[in-house]
């Protein structure tokens, strides 16, 4: 049997009978599914100070569960090594202890963007945080100001809209659309770093004016617009960005 170090309840009778289980059964039952596996040392302070184990908080809720369950914190017991992440840390979680155990991944190279969570009370990516860098215990929430779906997953269908809602480009009507645009080297400098969102929404779910207004884009929606800006290839028309974004 798995061992599964989740802090929940636990059955008190016979599955399917309502009736109270042999209690040496039980008491068996309880230490085989609850009892820390052998490389696992119960008061584990940090990663750092135990090398073996790393100890991991992870949220929990699943708001279809019938008598609508409240959510909580499950502890695992984690094997550490060097170079793990906390996306690391989670599937070995997931596929050693408790399958129902949910999160999004999928490159794990910080390009899809897709596992962005609440580590230790800050918005980073699963797969580039190191669990060496963190204090212990290493909590891990899904991302503030979105409604939870299940444990770690997020809605991120109102994020997208926000997204797709603002075009990245200016249409310019001083130039045929067969003529080239070229950019400089230095321009291309300048919008470096904003080319790089991944679309994770982790500074959406970091600005509180976003959580607080629906109607205002945020600053994933926002960057894109700041590319041609920067550009200089056409002629600057800020009308269009006053008119496509919200500001205060």
């Amino acid at each position: 049997m798995s061992t599964q170090l989740a802090e929940s309840e636990q059955r008190t009778d016979e599955p399917g009978t309502g009736q109270p289980a042999d209690a040496e059964a039980e008491a068996e039952r309880e230490e085989n599914e609850y009892a820390l596996p052998e490389w696992a040392t119960e008061g584990e302070d940090s990663p750092g100070e135990d090398e073996d184990t790393v100890r991991l908080e992870v949220f929990r809720y699943d708001p279809e569960v019938e008598g609508k369950q409240e959510p909580r914190f499950d502890t695992f017991h984690v094997p550490f090594e060097q170079g793990m992440t906390v996306l690391d840390a989670l599937i070995y979680a997931r596929d050693q202890y408790d399958t129902s155990l949910t999160f999004r991944h999928s490159c794990r190279q910080a390009i899809c963007g897709s596992d962005a969570l609440f580590i230790n009370g800050s918005q980073r990516l699963g797969c580039q945080t190191q669990i060496g860098d963190l204090e212990a215990p290493v909590r891990i929430e899904p991302l503030p100001h979105r409604e939870v779906e299940k444990d770690l997953v997020v809605d991120m269908q109102h994020f997208y809209e926000q997204m797709d809602a603002v075009d990245p480009y200016f249409r310019s009507e001083d130039v045929e659309d067969s003529e080239e645009q070229r950019q400089t080297r230095a321009n291309r400098e300048k919008i470096k770093m904003s080319t790089r969102c991944i679309w994770c929404g982790a500074c959406y779910s970091s600005c509180n004016i976003a959580a607080g207004d629906n109607e205002y884009l945020g600053p994933a929606a926002i960057n894109p617009k700041d590319i041609p800006l920067t550009e200089h290839i056409q002629e600057l028309k800020r009308e269009a960005v006053k008119k496509n974004l919200k500001f205060w």
